[in-house]
């Protein structure tokens, strides 16, 4: 049940997710075109030792998610993750990541409906991509709408295709890097040749995590989930940060055997590596099978985006800092008034793309950049403060803990902060540190404006009995 502010009646989420769908849903938020495509820039830009990359910035993931685990065990029944900043910090840190979760979402679920349109567009170019893009939107809008059910049913056998494909390219890439497919012998040796491990310096690799680290955000969502789920939020909390585990395998065992399977030189900023890798290894129609594959990741993106907006913006509007409106639910328990405003906002971002790619819309994507690692050092400070108060007060209910407290969540602040500070120095990412302070700053107005509001309001309902006392008089 959640709870209201200002006397509003309580809505209840339906609870028909079970937990093959939030393990799903979880993978699906990290595995997409991220993955499949860009990590095509990383391995240009790093060389082979951006398995080193991928595996640091998955750790600092993998410790955020740990800390979710411990708040959400400790606190059950928070219907979305940004809610723990505003338990931890108060509710000036709830407002923020509350909103700019949100904002990072409707952006993705632009750019999700562009790259599936644009996959769709080749093989039916007699159709415009903002035409497809409109269509796909559309299609997911009403998955939505039908029922959670329908939703967590799409999301997982979306998921279920991108995770078999991903465990079929471990295979036959493993097949042919260690020689057992490949007449050639084992292709180890692509690891060091033409400049060595890190040709680009080990500055490079740490810059490359920069880059990196937004490919691997996403299983925070089973947190959101968690709220429509039949299973206990002990288990959900226990199931996120062995998802992020996994996923950080996936990662890591892939993107090392593309860079074994093929010298890293080949790989082109855009091309999906893992093409080019079964073009090497010989597979026939690999370029259409990955076409089909990525297609199907932007799709399960897609979905969970708007998913989760939806979601967010419901528990903002529970918590006051969104309109009393939003926390309606329709006859099939589903935010229908939440999912149609984050659809309209991101159909905006859409029409951007078309009006004005190089000006507006740019500027969306570039907002978007640092986003994510914002939230995550909110949900870090709060994890420290939050875990503070529940040691003085209730130990009882920390069942689950940070590891290494406080030293792992002060390490993951550090380098998430390390982080923040490469993309401001560094000339290609420093478009999208600063274009991101937009989103920041016009929503710390906002949250003064919201502020100033309810004081005034205060004053005005402490003033109105003491008027009406003096009027009698």
């Amino acid at each position: 049940m959640t709870h209201f502010r200002d006397g509003a009646a309580p809505a209840q989420l339906g609870q028909s997710l079970r937990r093959r769908h939030v393990e799903m849903i979880a993978i699906g938020g990290i595995i997409g075109a991220g993955l499949f495509v860009g990590s095509s820039s990383a391995i240009a830009m790093v060389g082979p030792a951006v398995i080193v990359s991928y595996a640091v910035a998955g750790l600092i993931v993998l410790f955020v998610m740990r800390m979710l685990t411990e708040m959400a065990m400790a606190v059950p029944g928070v219907q979305a993750f940004p809610e723990f900043a505003r338990l931890g910090l108060g509710h000036w840190a709830g407002f923020m990541s509350g909103w700019l979760y949100w904002y990072f979402w409707v952006v993705v679920v632009a750019i999700e409906a562009i790259a599936g349109a644009n996959i769709i567009h080749a093989w039916l170019p007699m159709f415009a991509v903002w035409q497809i893009g409109v269509a796909l939107m559309a299609v997911l809008t009403a998955v939505n709408l039908l029922s959670t059910r329908s939703y967590g049913e799409f999301e997982f056998w979306l998921s279920s295709i991108k995770v078999a494909a991903i465990l079929a390219f471990i295979l036959i890439a493993l097949g042919y890097v260690t020689g057992l497919t490949n007449p050639a012998g084992p292709t180890f040796a692509n690891l060091v040749a033409r400049g060595g491990f890190a040709p680009h310096g080990w500055p490079a690799v740490l810059a490359g995590v920069t880059s990196v680290i937004f490919a691997l955000t996403g299983a925070e969502i089973a947190t959101i989930a968690a709220a429509e789920s039949t299973e206990s939020s002990g288990m959900i909390a226990r199931m996120t940060s062995t998802v992020a585990l996994r996923i950080l395998i996936f990662y890591v065992l892939s993107i090392g055997l593309i860079v074994a399977a093929v010298p890293w030189t080949a790989i082109v900023p855009g091309i999906s590596p893992f093409t080019t890798a079964l073009a090497t290894i010989g597979i026939p129609g690999g370029a259409w099978i990955m076409s089909a594959i990525v297609l199907v990741a932007v799709l399960s993106c897609l979905n969970s985006g708007l998913y989760v907006t939806s979601r967010v913006l419901f528990a903002l509007a529970a918590s006051g800092d969104a309109p009393q409106a939003l926390v309606r639910v329709g006859r099939r328990k589903v935010p229908t008034r939440a999912i149609l405003i984050a659809s309209i906002f991101s159909y905006g971002a859409l029409a951007a793309s078309v009006l004005s790619p190089t000006l507006v819309f740019t500027f969306l994507v570039n907002a978007s950049g640092a986003i994510m690692l914002v939230i995550y050092l909110l949900i870090a400070a709060s994890q420290l403060r939050l875990r503070a108060r529940l040691e003085r007060e209730t130990p009882e209910r920390l069942a689950i803990r940070m590891w290494f407290h406080p030293w792992g969540s002060l390490a993951a602040i550090a380098a998430m902060a390390a982080v923040l500070a490469t993309m401001a120095l560094t000339p290609d990412l420093s478009a999208q540190f600063y274009a991101s302070l937009a989103p920041i700053l016009m929503i710390g107005l906002a949250l003064s404006l919201v502020r100033r509001r309810r004081k005034a309001r205060g004053a005005s309902a402490a003033t109105s009995p003491a008027r009406r006392s003096a009027s009698r008089s």
